[in-house]
């Protein structure tokens, strides 16, 4: 079982500044032909861009003190929130996470599924939450075998 005293432990917050190449990447990547994304000095990021928030996060990631099994880990589900438009290359922004809930269901082939709800915030540089990320990790109750 997971320690559910985590639940409302907050990482640190760190920076993240939404760059125009690094959009035209991820545009690429995800085979946007969208020329918002490539043409405009101040493109607009897309809806998924906020994942790679990931590369920038630094130490304090409340997920890391639940000693997950990484066998056992399922990706439940990812979510965007925007409180407006999606952020522009040159904004900065200011994220920091959140372990929302923790809980679990019995699943029908692989045991007791612990799923654990993430959060990320967003603030632009005035300190507005601009946009949230919410995801959902499911860890299995058995290891996966090779059983068909």
């Amino acid at each position: 079982m997971v320690d559910k005293s985590v639940i409302g432990q907050r990482s640190e917050p760190y920076e993240m500044v939404v760059e125009r190449g690094k959009i035209r990447e991820f545009a690429r990547a995800t085979m946007s032909r969208n020329p918002d994304y490539f043409d405009d000095p101040f493109a607009v990021s897309p809806a998924t861009f906020l994942m790679t928030s990931a590369f920038w996060a630094t130490g304090g990631n409340p997920t890391a003190s639940l000693d997950i099994d990484l066998t056992r880990l399922l990706h439940g589900g990812q979510e965007f929130t925007f409180y407006g438009p999606p952020p522009r290359a040159g904004t900065k922004l200011t994220a920091t996470g959140v372990v929302k809930d923790i809980y679990e269901k019995e699943g029908k082939r692989g045991g007791t599924m612990t799923f654990i709800e993430m959060a990320t915030e967003f603030s632009d540089e005035s300190g507005k939450v601009v946009a949230e990320s919410k995801n959902v990790l499911i860890i299995t109750g058995k290891a996966p075998t090779e059983d068909k």
